[in-house]
């Protein structure tokens, strides 16, 4: 992903979603901290960020409506767009600060991602009553961006299986990612659904000796096309 954003040194880059800042430091090797920027909704993320990165600035914001001082050469986002629900406007904030001509690379959940682990949870749970991401196909994410001005130029989906570390793999996925998917089980009934979950995944997605999960990621390459204004589409 970095190689694909190519920073060079000079350039002011945002990293959207940038978590605890790793990938934001590692741009900011290539084009130079000081026009670096890591932007999160997180706020324990990004304190992590700034404690860690103390030359990058970084920012506590919403991907869907944020704003930015100075506009960009580029926008990286990776794994985190598909964590921001209200999709068409966090388009919108993107193609706001980005320059013209600007580049913009993401990556993050496509259509059919997870799939197995959300349904397993309906299965044992019931349906869920809001989105809990936003996983678009590629026709979808693509018409937005070209709404609001940016050009495409590569757009691809792509299977991603992932390892998930220990025995208790799915469980911990459920832990640390699927709380939402959780939210209508008890406390006390935790340990029996989780292991209800286990049950039903085994035989898609265990080989009896690790847990994978049926990521699927979409990675577009766009950039900002130069007679665009945000507000006259």
């Amino acid at each position: 992903m970095i190689d694909i954003l190519d920073p060079k040194p000079g350039e002011r880059i945002l990293d959207l979603g940038c978590g605890t800042g790793e990938l934001t430091q590692a741009i900011a090797d290539r084009a130079g901290a000081s026009g670096v920027v890591g932007l999160d909704a997180d706020p324990n993320m990004v304190a992590a960020a700034r404690a860690s990165f103390r030359d990058i600035t970084f920012l506590h914001a919403d991907g869907s409506s944020f704003t930015l001082e100075k506009p960009v050469d580029a926008i990286f986002s990776n794994a985190a767009l598909h964590w921001v629900t209200k999709a068409e406007e966090a388009v919108i904030s993107m193609s706001r600060v980005l320059k013209p001509g600007g580049r913009l690379i993401v990556e993050f959940g496509g259509k059919g991602n997870v799939d197995r682990i959300v349904q397993a949870a309906e299965d044992v749970l019931g349906p869920l009553s809001t989105n809990v991401w936003y996983f678009p196909s590629i026709g979808e994410y693509c018409s937005l961006l070209e709404k609001h001005g940016f050009e495409v130029s590569s757009a691809i989906l792509f299977d991603r299986p992932t390892v998930l570390q220990g025995e208790e793999g799915i469980k911990n996925w459920y832990r640390m990612f699927g709380s939402a998917l959780l939210q209508s089980a008890r406390e006390e009934d935790m340990e029996r659904i989780l292991d209800a979950l286990e049950e039903k995944l085994k035989p898609h997605l265990y080989d009896g000796e690790k847990w994978t999960a049926d990521y699927r990621r979409i990675r577009i390459v766009a950039r900002m096309t130069n007679n665009f204004q945000q507000g006259n589409e």
